[in-house]
């Protein structure tokens, strides 16, 4: 009886410590959820301010064009990121180090090319939260990409003691529409 009592503890140890791993990546992929769609108003809100101080509604309606067209790529990538990195620890665990840290790359360079797309069409039109201090853009590409792959990694770890259906279970949530990034249509305020 006492063999099963210990085996029960343990089981429930092996539990909690997947799943402290589990909130760990959908806490980082949810932060970097929200830090790619806070870009679109805050820039929005700054081309519309210097659209007004210039008295040209074009330099808002190009922009706003132009910044959907590149969160859409950030959007789609970001959705391949997430699949790609689960089936990478699912499918290849002999290799999912070298798959992850593949699609880590491009993943970093997609928000990269946002964020300089960013920095150029503010720069452009008004220098983002230099000439107003109330616009401020808290977006940094690497840090957000670190993170997640850090996670990620740290997932995988705890992975390893899975077996089966366990592990693919387990990531299918990563994958799931609430971890999509939202239309863009939906942020413009």
């Amino acid at each position: 009886m006492k063999r099963y009592s210990l085996f029960s503890v343990l089981l429930l140890l092996l539990f909690n410590v997947v799943s402290a791993q589990s909130s760990s990546v959908f806490g980082s992929v949810t932060e970097a959820k929200s830090k790619i769609e806070n870009t679109v108003p805050v820039v929005l809100e700054h081309l519309k301010k210097i659209s007004e101080a210039q008295g040209d509604n074009s330099i808002y309606t190009n922009g706003k064009a132009a910044l959907k067209k590149e969160y859409e790529t950030v959007a789609l990538e970001f959705d391949l990121y997430r699949g790609n990195m689960a089936s990478c620890i699912v499918n290849k665990p002999k290799k999912s180090t070298k798959c992850m840290n593949y699609h880590t790359l491009y993943f970093r360079n997609t928000l990269g090319n946002y964020n300089n797309y960013v920095n150029y069409v503010t720069k452009k039109n008004g220098y983002l939260g230099v000439e107003d201090e109330s616009v401020k853009l808290d977006f940094k590409p690497t840090e957000i990409a670190t993170k997640v792959d850090t996670d990620f990694v740290a997932a995988s770890k705890a992975m390893k003691k899975l077996k089966g259906n366990s592990k693919s279970s387990y990531f299918e949530q990563v994958k799931s529409e609430d971890f999509k990034l939202a239309p863009f249509d939906t942020l413009v305020k």
